[in-house]
């Protein structure tokens, strides 16, 4: 005997209503962090799969914790402003600073970067403290943390432009065109930003010996992000579980980077 067709549109309906709460309900229950940062490579790399280290380290904590993490490459400054306007959630790789601590809540550091000076190939300067700089017109990427006492400094001249890779050609340009006397970057990083725009640059520099500083890396969330605390203490909780399974050495590993 057939069923009545009524039955069977009644069922239709039912069954597709039961699908589409469901799919309301498991995209109700996604919790997705959206990330924003300029390439720092390798700790964020637009070329990378991973999409750079830290990305790496964001993405395993993240999961333990049932977020998804999606990624905007931005200018560094674009990327600071949004976050702490609450319009992206985190910053994946920034360091602290008294400023940053006004308006971010920051992560347990997962990494650390060794800013040092570079300075042209033929040039004899060797960094021994800020009083060493003076005189001296410094190339900065606009937004970077680098020191309190390095931007306080009245005894040389800071000129910002939008990323590393210009600084080293205002560093290294012909001598009545260098519009800077040094700039400063972590070594790994500035390696691996140069190698790719143009490995010839590596030739025109040297790295001081003397670091200006070991900076901690972070996850920030700004202040006015209702759910900042969640972001951060989320990322502690699985920053903590892929240290104890072995997962974080082994993505520091993977990049060919010691893990201190």
């Amino acid at each position: 005997m057939k069923k009545p067709i009524m039955f069977t549109v009644v069922a239709l309906f039912s069954l597709m209503l039961s699908t589409i709460v469901f799919k309301l309900s498991c995209s109700a229950e996604e919790k997705i962090i959206v990330a924003a940062a300029d390439p720092y490579p390798p700790f964020v790399d637009p070329e990378d799969p991973n999409q750079g280290l830290s990305l790496a380290i964001v993405r395993a904590a993240y999961t333990t914790q049932g977020y998804t993490v999606k990624m905007e490459f931005v200018p560094w400054a674009r990327a600071k402003a949004l976050t702490i306007k609450g319009k992206y959630d985190i910053l994946p790789d920034v360091w602290m600073t008294e400023e940053n601590k006004n308006c971010m809540m920051f992560s347990e550091p997962y990494a650390v970067n060794t800013v040092k000076f570079i300075k042209r190939a033929d040039d004899s300067f060797e960094f021994n403290g800020l009083a060493s700089l003076k005189g001296k017109i410094i190339g900065t990427v606009r937004g970077y943390g680098y020191s309190d006492e390095f931007w306080a400094s009245k005894d040389f001249i800071r000129e910002d432009v939008a990323d590393f890779i210009t600084n080293i050609k205002r560093l290294t340009a012909e001598p009545s065109k260098r519009l800077i006397d040094l700039t400063l970057e972590d070594e790994i990083v500035a390696i691996h930003i140069i190698k790719k725009s143009d490995p010839s640059l590596l030739y025109k520099i040297r790295f001081t010996k003397n670091s200006i500083s070991n900076n901690n890396l972070y996850i920030s969330s700004g202040l006015t992000n209702p759910k900042h605390k969640e972001i951060i203490e989320a990322f502690n909780k699985g920053l903590a579980k892929i240290k104890a399974n072995g997962e974080f050495n082994k993505i520091f590993e993977s990049y060919g980077i010691k893990n201190n």
